[in-house]
């Protein structure tokens, strides 16, 4: 799918890049880390507003429910640290001003800001990074694609635990409804 992104205004998303989530994705967090920079680095310099998007839950998860999804109920049940005051990880932080979203759920729209912020910012282009690629990457692009918006996704930005789950995404299924291509061929179209 070819877009005409130069023209729109453009934000990077930079998805459910916290500690505990990183600490998952073992040794393949350093390198997801550094190929995030990269990104992150290009869109500051072209004017590019990075918003980051992390999960998290008021203390004692009361967003979570009997009703609700059992992903979510177990992630209330386990302990998992950091969700109840989210954070980015350390290894992308956001510069004073840059914001930072809470999400409630998967998407990183679902019980969120996000769309208010991006309206508000006439925010018509979204460049979609993070982890994992077939949960908040898959939900953001399916929901945002509904909601008009043109999509490209940074496959190597992107990851996965399961590494095949995240080539079939990013090989066949997000190309419906985005422009995928690396970090490094983003940053070649932003000079241009």
């Amino acid at each position: 799918m070819e877009t005409n992104s130069k023209a729109l205004a453009t934000a990077l998303l930079v998805m459910d890049i916290q500690p505990a989530i990183m600490q998952m994705m073992g040794e393949g967090a350093a390198p997801l880390a550094d190929t995030l920079n990269q990104a992150i680095g290009a869109a500051r310099k072209a004017g590019i507003p990075v918003i980051y998007v992390v999960v998290g839950f008021r203390k004692g998860f009361p967003e979570i429910g009997s009703g609700t999804a059992a992903s979510f109920a177990a992630i209330a049940k386990s302990g998992m640290t950091g969700l109840e005051e989210p954070t980015v990880d350390p290894s992308v932080a956001p510069l004073p001003g840059e914001m930072v979203v809470t999400k409630r759920r998967v998407s990183a729209f679902a019980g969120s800001d996000l769309e208010v912020i991006l309206r508000g910012h006439r925010i018509e282009h979204l460049v979609l990074t993070g982890i994992a690629t077939s949960g908040v990457v898959l939900s953001t692009l399916r929901q945002a694609a509904d909601m008009d918006y043109r999509l490209s996704v940074l496959s190597d930005a992107c990851a996965d635990r399961d590494s095949e789950v995240h080539s079939v995404l990013t090989g066949k299924v997000f190309p419906r409804q985005a422009e995928v291509m690396t970090t490094a061929e983003w940053v070649v179209g932003l000079k241009k």
